[in-house]
């Protein structure tokens, strides 16, 4: 224990952010053994900004802003959980969860880093910035990927078609058309091998 009470604040976090590490995904692990967890999605596309930068839109990204707006976007999914995205049902209500959460969880901090945590999970939503889209585009690459890679179990399951994985990853576009372009041509060679139907 320490008597800085800063300190003492941010370790609370610390500890708290360990929990999503149990918030499981509908993705699965490219090995195909296993759901992956939010924060193995975070460290992946956080990692995925620095490799990809150049696919930016505009390459004026301040890739460091974009890392730590991936690293912290789910962070609510540690009360709110993980929605489903091709679950209309349970996106409803999701905005207003994750906000109460996002509250809750930012707070555990000192004011200064509080505000900071905070304004980067909101503009990562707001999805009005270079950066947001930046990172918004990545956020819906990986899965995409992951499904392609691990043949579409997690879309077979749960009855995903490709006019809804088009309609769910179109965000890349403004944010990296060119990745947008590879997207694409994962979803068509979905169809084409049978994992995705039309």
């Amino acid at each position: 224990m320490s008597d800085n009470a800063r300190l003492q604040r941010q370790i609370e976090f610390i500890l708290e952010i360990d929990r999503l590490k149990q918030v499981l995904r509908r993705t699965l692990t490219i090995d195909k053994l296993r759901q992956e967890n939010s924060a193995e999605h975070s460290w992946h596309i956080a990692l995925m900004a620095i490799i990809f930068s150049e696919y930016a839109e505009n390459l004026q990204i301040d890739v460091f802003r974009v890392v730590k707006m991936l690293l912290i976007h789910d962070l609510v999914e540690i009360d709110a959980g993980d929605t489903f995205c091709y679950d209309d049902h349970a996106r409803e209500g999701q905005h207003e969860r994750e906000l109460q959460a996002a509250k809750r969880i930012f707070n555990l901090l000192p004011v200064d880093q509080a505000r900071q945590l905070q304004s980067l999970w909101e503009e990562f939503e707001a999805r009005q910035t270079l950066n947001s889209r930046f990172a918004n585009a990545l956020d819906r690459l990986q899965p995409l990927i992951s499904n392609y890679y691990t043949g579409g179990r997690a879309w077979r399951k749960h009855g995903v078609k490709r006019h809804q994985v088009a309609a769910r990853n179109c965000w890349i576009e403004e944010g990296a058309p060119e990745l947008w372009r590879y997207a694409l041509g994962l979803i068509e060679d979905a169809v084409v091998r049978g994992i995705l139907t039309e």
